[in-house]
């Protein structure tokens, strides 16, 4: 009796595995996990870019890198690393993504404000960072819900 019931409680744990794709016991598709999905990786794309932009600086800039003052350099090569770092996380859909991400666009918004020409675009950038990471919030709440539901 104690071996069928181990194995019994092991058959119920791996049935509450949560995978996506897979339909719930009311046969519906799990829409706000693939929609939060779909969004990461097209965040991690728009990341992937804006620090190849910070890479570019780098290596091929208008005016020489050593040129730069110390202060836009070191932000400059921050968000090439960071941004890079958050755009695989994204992409990959990882936990840790989303916290380097919004960790990044935190770091983004703050230098808008403090060196306003920093960032081409200024305000419009920081108004799209906002915009994103409340979308990432909603999205990521309706999906746990959806995953307790």
């Amino acid at each position: 009796m104690i071996r069928r019931r181990s194995a019994e409680a092991e058959a119920a744990a791996s049935s509450e595995t949560i995978r996506l794709g897979q339909e719930h016991a009311h046969d519906e598709p799990q829409r706000w996990g693939l929609t939060l999905i779909l969004f990461m990786r097209l965040v991690g794309v728009l990341w992937m870019f804006q620090g190849l932009i910070h890479w570019r600086t780098i290596l091929a800039g208008d005016v020489a890198f050593d040129a730069l003052p110390t202060s836009i350099m070191g932000a400059v090569i921050f968000f090439a690393v960071i941004d890079l770092l958050a755009a695989v996380g994204m992409w990959l859909a990882t936990p840790w993504g989303g916290v380097l991400w919004i960790l990044a666009a935190i770091a983004h918004a703050l230098i808008t404000i403090a060196l306003p020409d920093f960032v081409a675009g200024g305000r419009v950038v920081l108004a799209v960072d906002v915009a994103l990471v409340v979308a990432y919030f909603v999205i990521s709440w309706y999906a746990a819900q959806e995953r307790n539901y």
